[in-house]
């Protein structure tokens, strides 16, 4: 009798449709296994028989990921009895995993192993650390200037955070608490200035609405920080907080200096401190403004700059601060204060918006020559409103100062308003009209001052 050849195509369509019917939990056949029907046929191989009968699921025996996704396409579209998703089973050999990089669509085939547990990065879904995120990522996207549409203000907003428990006051606590001042010396001591410049950024953006604001308070507000709210009518309340702010770290500063009752160089030492803090925040650097005019309205209050023995101490002990104190920082807060200063949101952080918040809350009216106070009033009001023009640019450049940056909890509270609010008039005190608050501390750093130095020259 004739032998019939297995290659002819009148047996070949039978035997591989019985073979594809008999084979349902594989997604190959015996074809593709490297056997046919004809025993004389087979091809002769070396590896062991249980290896073959795993061939299925072995991903040690594939070569390219390319060929094998599109093995896995070719035997989805003939069988129909394979589906897209199937029963999990534990992996012999997950030493293959197909990447991002095929490029293939997502197929079930047991030749194509997934890793359970290891997923592949998708952009946009990293997990921040806490405590970081919101102002790392530059806050949200700039939304597109067509899709803006004008929200009616609601309400003026606050970004002072809520009272809400210390953990270095108590809730009640007194004046200028012996061991809370002594805890925060050491505090500040152990930082670096360059890191509690960028503690002060935080906490100074914070207070502006420069960051961390919320889609509920632009809604409210109708503009998107709080640089563009503090030049509009219903801004007022962002005004009071910055200037009660702005002065609140003034005194804070002076007493650091008038509070050292122990030798002359325990004096020169915190203003040696002080003086390198401005240092930190002047542009370039940390670029907070805000915190600048701060520190420099300390050491240029006349409780302070009258103690010439201190001073003296300063420039012979730390030479160098005194000096950069004279040729750096008094210039530059000079121009500042001019409307001549720097104020790239390249260089700046938090821009130098307090002759704006004076003149609009009608607190330091201009004397002087008309022409000279009318040059002042506008040159403010004209940095004022760049500075809500530039609102972005800012949030952009203070993100990436504080990018990476972890803060210290202490020194972060140690730095808030409500905190040196109750530092320095006690939890009582705090409550009393601001004006009155600011009148009777300036009035404890004069008699601080007076007992410290004697023979300086008197107090205006």
């Amino acid at each position: 009798m004739e032998k019939t050849s297995p290659a002819s195509p009148g047996t070949t369509a039978p035997s591989l449709a019985r073979a594809r019917k008999r084979s349902t939990s594989q997604p190959t056949d015996l074809e593709h296994s490297g056997w046919s029907k004809d025993p004389s046929e087979r091809p002769v191989s070396t590896v062991p028989g249980s290896a073959l009968l795993r061939i299925g699921s072995d991903s040690v025996l594939l070569k390219t990921p390319a060929s094998l996704g599109k093995t896995a396409d070719s035997l989805r579209a003939s069988d129909g009895q394979l589906h897209a998703k199937a029963p999990a089973k534990p992996l012999r050999a997950p030493s293959l995993v197909l990447g991002e990089a095929s490029g293939l669509p997502p197929t079930y085939c047991e030749l194509v192993p997934r890793v359970p547990g290891a997923p592949a990065a998708t952009p946009g879904h990293s997990h921040p650390e806490p405590e970081a995120h919101w102002w790392e990522a530059e806050e949200e996207e700039e939304e597109k200037e067509e899709d803006r549409c004008f929200v009616r203000p609601q309400a003026e907003v606050s970004f002072c955070p809520p009272d809400h428990p210390s953990c270095l006051l108590g809730c009640q606590n007194r004046p200028l608490d012996p061991q809370i001042l002594h805890k925060l010396r050491g505090l500040f001591l152990e930082h670096h200035p360059g890191g509690t410049a960028l503690h002060l950024l935080l906490v100074d953006c914070q207070a502006a609405g420069l960051l961390g604001v919320t889609k509920e308070q632009r809604r409210a507000m109708g503009v998107a920080s709080g640089l563009e709210l503090l030049t509009l009518p219903h801004g007022h309340r962002l005004r009071l907080e910055l200037l009660e702010r702005l002065e609140t770290l003034t005194l804070a500063g002076a007493l650091a200096v008038l509070g050292c009752t122990g030798p002359l160089e325990e004096r020169a030492a915190a203003l040696r401190g002080l003086v390198e803090l401005a240092l930190a925040l002047q542009p370039r650097a940390a670029g907070d403004l805000l915190g600048l005019a701060a520190v420099m309205g300390a050491l240029l209050m006349p409780q302070v700059s009258r103690l010439e023995c201190t001073w003296r101490q300063l420039r012979r002990s730390y030479t160098e601060a005194a000096l950069a104190f004279e040729q750096e920082l008094k210039p530059l807060m000079r121009a500042l204060d001019e409307g001549s200063g720097p104020c790239d949101p390249g260089a700046v952080a938090l821009p130098h918006v307090t002759p704006a918040l004076r003149l609009l809350e009608a607190e330091d009216l201009a004397t002087g020559p008309p022409a000279e106070s009318c040059g002042l009033l506008l040159r403010a009001l004209h940095r004022a409103r760049l500075a809500a023009r530039d609102a972005p640019q800012y949030r952009r450049a203070a993100a990436r100062r504080l990018r990476g940056f972890q803060p210290h909890p202490e020194l972060r509270e140690a730095l808030t308003t409500g905190f040196l609010r109750r530092l320095l008039w006690g939890s009582r005190g705090a409550q009393a009209p601001r004006a009155q608050r600011v009148e009777k501390f300036q009035r404890v750093l004069s008699v601080l001052s007076q007992r410290l130095e004697p023979d300086s020259p008197s107090l205006p």
